[in-house]
């Protein structure tokens, strides 16, 4: 159900130092990495990028992605989203910058979480 995490951090090395070795002890480590991101996978997440990321940025609550079966899966929740008090925050679609089958679609929830639905398998029913 869950597909991935990412929260903001003030200091993106620190907090890299902090949760390299902090998750290390669970089996995860750095997936992937840039100047102010870092994401951690075991090693089976379903996304490319990893489970948990993060990022030196704006300190909000969260960022939780949804896991989609199908592109149609992602647009119901889009939809649904919408229809019960959430804001759009980027409408489904394919976000090829992270790969060519993300395709996912953004809200931000009635209380200002950041939540995602997010299909990466290309289907579209």
């Amino acid at each position: 159900m869950i597909n991935h995490l990412a929260i903001g951090v003030k200091n993106h090395q620190a907090s890299q130092k902090f949760y390299r070795e902090t998750l290390n002890a669970l089996g995860y480590v750095i997936h992937y990495f840039g100047d102010d991101y870092t994401n951690f996978s075991d090693g089976i997440s379903a996304d490319p990028f990893g489970d948990f990321a993060i990022y030196e940025g704006e300190v909000y609550p969260m960022h939780l992605a949804f896991e989609a079966k199908s592109n149609k899966q992602v647009d119901e929740f889009y939809k649904a989203a919408i229809n019960n008090g959430g804001f759009d925050n980027g409408a489904p679609g394919y976000r090829v910058n992270y790969h060519e089958n993300y395709y996912a679609c953004f809200i931000v929830d009635p209380d200002g979480y950041r939540i995602e639905a997010v299909c990466h398998n290309g289907q579209a029913h």
